[in-house]
C-alpha cells in the first residue's frame, strides 16, 4: 500500500505544552508494552529495544501486554494501552512503513503502519537517540548510555520519501536481519523482519512471459522482425530477441499471463511486462511506424504496456504495471503517456558513474537527465535503476563514493518511487561493499543525511585507528579521476578510471600503514579486507593489459609478484567472484598465459587488418585461411572491437588477416600473445592450423590469450595470420595489440 503522504520527517506541533525528557541511563523500574495481538514485527521490535538497550548498558526491561500503571513505559506498536496514554496516537491512515516518535515526561512511544512502520521506528530510535550504528551484518557500533543521557521531548512522524530502496549488494541480500536494520524493503520475506515490499524491481520479462521454446516454432511472427527476418531465437528460449509488440495475439498471451500471475500471487503489487536484455527489437512495417510517429523504440513498448495496464484495472487497481526505459527505449514516446497504472523503470546504464547525474558538465548524463525529467511529467510512477560498481571488475577502486548523495537527492527531487542501486550482488568482498553499502542504505532512507558524513563515520568506527591512511586513499583516487577529467560508465579497465601504477602502489602503502595502526586482530581483518582493491589495482598489467604493459614484459613480472598476496586475501575474505561474469575459482583454477606474457617480446603485429564477417560460418570450409585476402576483405584496426568499426550489433563469424616479417628468434617457445579477443578464436599461420582459445565466453572476451606457434611460425620470413572470431553477443572482435613473444 502506498500512502500519500508527504515524504520526510515531520516534527509534530505541541504548541502550549511544556513537556520533560526522559533519561535512557534511569530507566530501572520502566517496561517495554506490546498488545496481545502484536505483529511478529511489532514483537521482535520490542526485543530488538530490550537488547540493545542492554547492550548499551542499560535496564534490561520487561516486555508486557498489561501494564498496571500508567507512566514508566516504552510503547512498541499500537495498542490500547497506548491510546490511553498521554504520549499515545493512533496511527491510522499510516503507509506501510510510517512511523511516529514520541518521547516525553515518563513514556516513549514507538509505533507506526503495517507491516513495518514500527520496526522501522525502533530502528530509527536507536540509532538518533541511542547512538546504535548498524556497519555490517557482523559490526553493530553500540556507545555505552554513560550516567545520563537525556533524549527528548520529541514528537516526529517520518515517512520514508522512497517506496522501493534496494542497495544491491551480497552484504545485504544474504543477510535479512541486518536488511531490516538498514531498511532495506525489498530482500526480508520473515514477518517478524516486517516481509518485503510487494514491489519487486521491474526486470528483463519477454522471454519469461512468451518463451520461444513454447511459440517460436509455430509462430515465428510473435518475434521480432530484424533484417528482415524473424527472430525467435530458439536456441537461448527468446533471450536474444524481442517481442512483435504489435501482433495483436502477443498482446492477448501476454495479458492473460499477467492477469494469471496476479491472480496466483495477490501480494504483488507491481509485475513487469519489459523487453529482454538486447537491442533486437522488432522493425516490422506496424512496430515500425508506432516508434518513428513517437521518436523513439519506446513508443510501440508503451502502447503494448498501456493495453495491458488497462486490462489489469480492471481486475487489480491497486497494481501497477512496469516497463524498463532502458537502452533502445530510454528515450520517452512523443505523444504517448503511459497510463496512471504504468510504472516506469529508468535506466543509467550509460552514464558517467565518476560525475553526479545532474551535473550540466558532463556529457554522458546531461541526455539522461533530460530522459529523467520527461519520463517524470509523463508518469508519476517512477522508479531508478542505477550503477554503481566497476561490473568487469569488482575489486578495482571505482571513485564515484562522491557521487552517491547528489544521485539519490536527485532521483528523489524527481519524483522517483524508488531507487534501484545495483552492485556487486553476487559476491562478497567487492571493492569497499561495506563502506558502500553503509552509505547507500542510509541515503536510501533519508536522502537528506550527508554521503560524507556517513563516509567519515563509517571508517572512523569501522576501522577505528586505521582509518586516516584508507581515507588518503580514497582522496586520492577520487581526486586523480577529478584531475583527469574522466568521463566513465560502470564498465572498464583500471585506465579508465584513472587508476594506474602509481595509484595502486599509493594504496598499498596506505593500507600497510592502515595495518600497523590497527587497533586489535578484528580492525586488523577490516583492514586487510579493504586493501584487496589496491592489490587488484596492481595486477592490472598482467590482468587487464593495456598496450604499455603488452609491450613491457617487466611491468608484467612487477605485478605478478603481488598475486599471491591478493589470491590469499581474497580466499581468506570469500571472495567469489572478480567480476559480475567472472568466479575467482576460475581466475585461480585457469590462470592467464604467464608465460608467454612474461616472454621477450619478438615483434608486435599491425594494428591495421584485412576484415570479413562471416554470418553463415562458411569460411572454414572454403578455406579462407588457405589464400590471401581479396577486395572484399576490408581494413580494421585490432585495438577496437568491430562494433565500434562500423559493424555495430553484428554477432556471429567474423575473419581477421595480415601478413608481417616475423625477425629471426632463438627459443624453446614461440607465442601468439593476444592482448583481448571477444569472445573465442581460431589461429591459422600460412594456411595451417596453428590453435585458438575455447570456454566460456562471459569470463575469455576481456583477458589476455596465447597460443604456441612454435611449430607453425617460419621466424625469419613473412608468415601470413588468419583469425576466425566467434562472437555470440555484444561487442565483438580482437580488441587489444597481439605480438608474438618468445620463452626458453
Amino acid at each position: 500500500m502506498r500512502a500519500a503522504v508527504a515524504a520526510g520527517l515531520v516534527l509534530v506541533s505541541t504548541a502550549g505544552a511544556s513537556f520533560a525528557g526522559v533519561d535512557l541511563a534511569a530507566l530501572d523500574g520502566w517496561d517495554i508494552v506490546v498488545s496481545q495481538e502484536a505483529s511478529p514485527s511489532v514483537a521482535y521490535a520490542a526485543e530488538q529495544f530490550q537488547a540493545f538497550l542492554v547492550q548499551a548498558g542499560g535496564e534490561r526491561l520487561a516486555i508486557v501486554t498489561d501494564p498496571t500503571r500508567v507512566d514508566r513505559h516504552v510503547f512498541i506498536g499500537p495498542s490500547a494501552a497506548l491510546a490511553a496514554s498521554p504520549a499515545g496516537f493512533g496511527v491510522e491512515g499510516f503507509g506501510d512503513e510510517d512511523l511516529r516518535l514520541v518521547i516525553r515526561d515518563d513514556a516513549i512511544a514507538i509505533a507506526g503502519g503495517r507491516p513495518r512502520g514500527t520496526l522501522y521506528g525502533v530502528y530509527t530510535f536507536l540509532e538518533d537517540y541511542l547512538g546504535v550504528r548498524f556497519l555490517t551484518h557482523d559490526h553493530t557500533h553500540v556507545p555505552p548510555l554513560g550516567p545520563r543521557r537525556v533524549v527528548g521531548p520529541v514528537d516526529r512522524f517520518y515517512h520514508p520519501p522512497l517506496a522501493f530502496r534496494w542497495s544491491y549488494y551480497a552484504e545485504t541480500n544474504r543477510y535479512p536481519a541486518f536488511a531490516a536494520q538498514n531498511r532495506t524493503n525489498t530482500v526480508p520475506t520473515e514477518a517478524r523482519l516486517g516481509g518485503k515490499t510487494g514491489l519487486d524491481l521491474i526486470n528483463h520479462s519477454f522471454a519469461s512471459l512468451m518463451p520461444s521454446g513454447e511459440f517460436g516454432e509455430i509462430h515465428p511472427e510473435y518475434y521480432a522482425l530484424v533484417d528482415g527476418e524473424r527472430r525467435p531465437d530458439l536456441a537461448h528460449g527468446g533471450k536474444a530477441t524481442q517481442l512483435c509488440l504489435s501482433n495483436p495475439d502477443v498482446l492477448r498471451i501476454v495479458t492473460e499471463r499477467v492477469l494469471a500471475t496476479l491472480r496466483a500471487h495477490p501480494e504483488k503489487e507491481n509485475v513487469s511486462v519489459s523487453q529482454n536484455d538486447n537491442t533486437m527489437y522488432c522493425r516490422c512495417p506496424a512496430c515500425a511506424a508506432i516508434d518513428e510517429r513517437e521518436g523513439s523504440p519506446s513508443g510501440s513498448i508503451i502502447a503494448l504496456v498501456n493495453a495491458v495496464a488497462d486490462e489489469v484495472a480492471r481486475e487489480f487497481p491497486d497494481v501497477l504495471v512496469g516497463t524498463l526505459a532502458y537502452a533502445y527505449s530510454r528515450k520517452p514516446p512523443k505523444t504517448v503517456k503511459p497510463r496512471p497504472n504504468v510504472q516506469i523503470q529508468l535506466c543509467s546504464v550509460e552514464c558517467c558513474m565518476l560525475h553526479p547525474i545532474d551535473d550540466p558538465d558532463c556529457p554522458q548524463n546531461v541526455e539522461f537527465g533530460r530522459d529523467m525529467a520527461a519520463w517524470g511529467r509523463a508518469s508519476r510512477n517512477l522508479s531508478i535503476w542505477n550503477y554503481n560498481t566497476n561490473f568487469h571488475h569488482y575489486l578495482l577502486p571505482c571513485p564515484n563514493l562522491r557521487v552517491i548523495e547528489p544521485n539519490i537527492r536527485c532521483f528523489v527531487a524527481n519524483n522517483a518511487m524508488g531507487v534501484f542501486m545495483q552492485a556487486a550482488y553476487n559476491s562478497p568482498g567487492s571493492e569497499f561493499s561495506d563502506l558502500r553499502n553503509y552509505i547507500m542504505t542510509n541515503l536510501l532512507w533519508d536522502p537528506s543525511r550527508s554521503g560524507e558524513a556517513l563516509l567519515d563515520e563509517f571508517l572512523r568506527l569501522h576501522y577505528k585507528a586505521a582509518a586516516p591512511p584508507i581515507r588518503r586513499f580514497i582522496d586520492l583516487t577520487h581526486d586523480h579521476a577529478v584531475r583527469l577529467g574522466l568521463h566513465q560508465a560502470c564498465m572498464g579497465p583500471a585506465a579508465d578510471y584513472g587508476i594506474d601504477a602509481a595509484i595502486a602502489q599509493a594504496g598499498i602503502e596506505c593500507f600497510e600503514e592502515g595495518l600497523s595502526l590497527a587497533d586489535d586482530e578484528v580492525v586488523h581483518d577490516r583492514v586487510e579486507k579493504a586493501s584487496i582493491c589496491a592489490y587488484r589495482a596492481a595486477l592490472e598489467p598482467f590482468m587487464s593489459p593495456g598496450a604499455d604493459a603488452l609491450a613491457d614484459a617487466g611491468m608484467i613480472r612487477h605485478s605478478l609478484a603481488l598475486r599471491e598476496r591478493f589470491v590469499a586475501l581474497c580466499e581468506k575474505f570469500g571472495v567469489e567472484r572478480i567480476a559480475e561474469g567472472t568466479l575467482f575459482e576460475d581466475f585461480v583454477a585457469h590462470p592467464l598465459p604467464l608465460e608467454a606474457l612474461q616472454g621477450r617480446r619478438v615483434v608486435q603485429l599491425p594494428e591495421q587488418w584485412l576484415f570479413k564477417t562471416d554470418p553463415e560460418n562458411a569460411g572454414a570450409d572454403q578455406a579462407w585461411f588457405h589464400r590471401a585476402p581479396d577486395a572484399s576483405w576490408k581494413p580494421i584496426s585490432i585495438h577496437r572491437t568491430w562494433d565500434s568499426q562500423g559493424y555495430a550489433d553484428y554477432d556471429g563469424y567474423a575473419w581477421y588477416s595480415t601478413e608481417m616479417a616475423v625477425p629471426q628468434a632463438e627459443a624453446t617457445t614461440l607465442w601468439f600473445l593476444c592482448g583481448a579477443v571477444d569472445e573465442t578464436f581460431d589461429l591459422w599461420i600460412n594456411g595451417e592450423p596453428a590453435g585458438g582459445s575455447s570456454g566460456d565466453p562471459d569470463t575469455l572476451w576481456d583477458k589476455p590469450v596465447a597460443v604456441d606457434i612454435t611449430s607453425a611460425l617460419r621466424p625469419g620470413a613473412t608468415n601470413r595470420f588468419t583469425v576466425r572470431v566467434h562472437d555470440q553477443a555484444y561487442a565483438g572482435g580482437i580488441w587489444k595489440p597481439v605480438w608474438i613473444t618468445a620463452t626458453d
